[in-house]
C-alpha cells in the first residue's frame, strides 16, 4: 500500500518557487522553460545523429514518460516507441540496490538503432541491468538519453550519451518524478531542502 501524501501548491503558468509534500519543503530548481529548451536541444541533436535510421525510442517507466513525450515530439525524423518499466527505487528517496524488471519490451530490437530514455540515473544500477538486458536483442546501436544524472550517486559504470541536466544527489519530483506516484505533474522540477548536496 502507498503511504498518503498530503501536497500544499498551486502550480501556475509561473511555477511556485516552492512547494510543501507531507510538510516537507521543495524549492523550484528547474523551471519548465529550462527544461522544455534543454529537451528541445537534445531532440534536436538525435535528429541530426539518427538521419536515415528510424530510431525506436525506449521509455523506462513511469518516471520518463512526460519526457519521452517531450522528446519524441522534438526530433523531427520517422521513430518508434516502446517502453520498459524496471524499478529499484521501490517507494524509497534513494535506489535500493536492486533491480526488479516489471514488463519486458514487446517490440524486436534486432537491428535496430535503440535510443533509451530514462528520467533519473543515480545509482546506474537499472540502467546498467536494463542494458545488459537489451544486448543479449542485438540491436545495431543503442544510444542513452537521461533527463537528469546524479554523478555523485553512481555505483555502476554506464555510459550516458545525452545529459539534459547534471545535479546534486538529493532528492528531487516534477516532470515525471514522484513521491510515492505523487508530483508527476509538475511541470517544473523541484528539489528536496533538507538534504545535504
Amino acid at each position: 500500500m502507498s503511504a498518503r501524501v498530503a501536497i500544499s501548491f498551486q502550480e501556475s503558468a509561473v511555477a511556485a518557487q516552492s512547494i510543501k509534500i507531507s510538510g516537507v519543503r521543495f524549492s523550484l530548481f528547474l523551471s519548465e522553460a529550462t527544461i522544455q529548451t534543454r529537451v528541445a536541444e537534445i531532440g534536436q541533436h538525435l535528429s541530426r545523429t539518427h538521419a536515415g535510421l528510424k530510431p525506436l525510442i525506449i521509455g523506462v517507466l513511469n518516471g520518463s514518460f512526460i519526457f519521452v513525450a517531450d522528446l519524441m515530439r522534438s526530433i523531427t525524423i520517422p521513430c518508434e516507441i516502446d517502453f520498459c518499466k524496471l524499478s529499484s527505487y521501490r517507494a524509497q528517496r534513494v535506489s535500493s540496490g536492486t533491480v526488479q524488471a516489471d514488463l519486458l519490451i514487446a517490440s524486436s530490437l534486432a537491428g535496430r538503432h535503440v535510443i533509451v530514455v530514462d528520467d533519473i540515473i543515480d545509482s546506474g544500477l537499472t540502467l546498467h541491468f536494463m542494458l545488459q538486458s537489451m544486448q543479449t536483442l542485438n540491436p545495431e546501436s543503442m544510444t542513452v538519453v537521461a533527463l537528469l544524472h546524479k554523478k555523485g550517486a553512481l555505483k555502476a559504470d554506464v555510459q550516458i550519451d545525452h545529459v539534459g541536466f547534471t545535479i546534486p544527489n538529493r532528492f528531487v519530483v516534477g516532470y515525471g518524478l514522484d513521491w510515492h506516484q505523487c508530483c508527476r505533474n509538475l511541470r517544473a522540477i523541484y528539489m528536496l531542502d533538507d538534504e545535504e548536496p
